[in-house]
């Protein structure tokens, strides 16, 4: 696991601007859904990727553990799977252009449906009732990658809580984009993963500061079952 603390500018900053260190510990289960960010064979398995992500698998039971309790409190788990297609290559050639031809083409050949570097980290617990979405960019929230914020939006979600791989780029970039089509947004520091230290704690006290909130997976946890517990009450 990484080795992460939130660095007191991050803190000040957020205490500065909100008064209270945690905004969004208020999220109503029902109302939260958990995205889960290319936990794929792809970026975990060394057989499949140039540049496998060691951190990632470490990370595995705590999205399971965090999946389990949002099912139990009324949420919904998505499973979001990085995919390469040909609309892909021609709509984000820039993106494709600026790697070697050779590493290009692993990714390609690594992340089409039905690839083995494709398919889900087998160690990952879905459910049937849970939802699986393709995104073709680094969000899964940006206009074109994926239907996921029209999924979230007629389900009446309203919090997002974001685990997965790499943190400082998927991850942090559906974070951000979340947050600006308005969710309530979440990185969860123990369930994202980067290929270092730095980077990931770079990545998390940014988006604290500015774009929304971080927790480690306990006190999400945490949150859902109180908070359910009060709208259990309220409902009474």
């Amino acid at each position: 696991m990484h080795d992460f603390t939130m660095p007191p500018w991050a803190i000040d900053r957020v205490m500065q601007r909100r008064g209270t260190l945690h905004v969004h510990d208020d999220m109503d289960p029902c109302r939260t859904a958990l995205i889960v960010v290319d936990l794929q064979n792809g970026f975990m398995v060394p057989a499949h990727p140039p540049m496998p992500v060691q951190m990632a698998i470490e990370t595995v039971p705590n999205v399971n553990r965090l999946a389990a309790a949002l099912r139990e409190t009324g949420g919904k788990v998505f499973w979001i799977q990085n995919t390469t297609n040909e609309a892909s290559l021609t709509a984000w050639s820039n993106w494709f252009a600026m790697s070697r031809p050779e590493l290009v083409q692993e990714r390609i050949a690594c992340f089409q449906a039905g690839a083995p570097g494709h398919a889900l980290y087998p160690a990952l617990e879905v459910r049937p009732e849970d939802e699986i979405v393709l995104k073709d960019r680094f969000s899964a929230f940006v206009q074109g990658a994926s239907d996921l914020p029209q999924r979230l939006t007629d389900g009446g979600f309203a919090y997002v809580l974001i685990v997965g791989t790499v943190t400082n780029v998927c991850c942090e970039s559906s974070a951000r984009d979340a947050m600006m089509l308005n969710f309530k947004t979440v990185m969860v520091s123990d369930g994202n993963s980067a290929h270092s230290d730095a980077e990931h704690t770079a990545t998390l006290a940014a988006f604290y500061a500015v774009f929304g909130d971080v927790m480690d997976t306990d006190m999400v946890i945490a949150c859902l079952r109180k908070n359910a517990a009060r709208v259990a009450v309220a409902a009474g």
